[in-house]
């Protein structure tokens, strides 16, 4: 089989669509089912089935494109051992990062390649756990977040490993009941209004446990994603909100320690399998760890 036409396949595994994929390759959408054709007869077995007006992924498809990873996973690994025989790694390795996350991180990551040879492209993505498959469709690395007793977002074609553990605290305006403690509870919160993200995310996970433990549904009165506009809108005196310790800045917020209630986000580093052994991609995930360390004091 070609393993141009393995690849072609694995685009429209990530995209869903020939036009996706048509548009991603700049090939036109015709030669895009030319060779996804071709790629059937080699194989010898049907790999797409029509879906009402588009086409989908047969069985057959679906195991195909996870040997089609593992052939260009080794294809790349090549090409990256070549370049290790001619000077250190080198390459550009295209990196996706959460907001907050790439605020706390990405400096000391970019500071520590600056001199590698190795050029990260970063770009912010916030997306929910579950849409890190398609993120690398177009990037080597993404940096993702998930509450920590969520399932990590490994799977047959992501490869993921926990970076670092971020505990979520409460914040308050200075002139809220609660400024003055160092700690709260959930059945002291239950009858706030609440300054929340939207569903998926971390954050909006441990509010539901909060809900959980007291019994009482939050009253959720703004749904923002932006923690410095969430900061802002808390200190005016328009709600509480959950916020990841490392994210608070706003120098007139109280922030409290939840207690009774284990709240924190893990944040993960994703990538395609065995994308982490080529040389350029390993040393952007030993910079990512050793920024957690700095952070973290671990």
């Amino acid at each position: 089989m070609s393993v141009e036409r393995l690849r072609v396949l694995r685009e429209f595994a990530d995209r869903g669509t020939v036009g996706a994929v048509a548009s991603a390759l700049s090939m036109t959408p015709s030669a895009v089912s030319q060779q996804l054709k071709v790629l059937a007869r080699e194989a010898g077995v049907a790999l797409l089935e029509p879906d009402g007006r588009r086409v989908r992924l047969t069985d057959a498809g679906h195991a195909l494109v996870v040997r089609a990873d593992e052939v260009l996973a080794a294809m790349d690994r090549a090409v990256a051992e070549m370049a290790h025989y001619r000077g250190s790694p080198r390459g550009r390795v295209r990196v996706a990062v959460f907001p907050s996350g790439g605020a706390l991180l990405l400096p000391h990551v970019l500071t520590a390649m600056a001199d590698s040879g190795v050029d990260v492209l970063a770009s912010d993505e916030d997306v929910p756990p579950a849409g890190v498959s398609r993120l690398l469709a177009d990037y080597d690395i993404v940096l993702t977040h998930r509450d920590e007793r969520a399932p990590s977002v490994s799977g047959a074609r992501v490869a993921a490993r926990v970076l670092m553990r971020e505990p979520i605290d409460v914040v308050v305006a200075p002139t809220h009941r609660l400024a003055g403690k160092s700690s709260v509870t959930p059945a002291e919160l239950a009858q706030e209004s609440w300054i929340s993200v939207r569903g998926g995310f971390p954050v909006d996970d441990v509010l539901r446990s909060i809900a959980t433990v007291t019994g009482v549904e939050p009253r959720v009165v703004q749904r923002l994603n932006d923690f410095r506009v969430i900061e802002t809108v808390v200190a005016a005196g328009y709600g509480v909100a959950l916020m990841p310790r490392f994210a608070v800045v706003h120098p007139g917020l109280a922030v409290l320690r939840l207690s009774g209630v284990r709240a924190a986000r893990a944040y993960e580093l994703a990538t395609r399998p065995h994308a982490g052994k080529r040389p350029a991609i390993a040393s952007v995930l030993e910079a990512f760890r050793a920024a957690a360390a700095l952070v973290t004091g671990k």
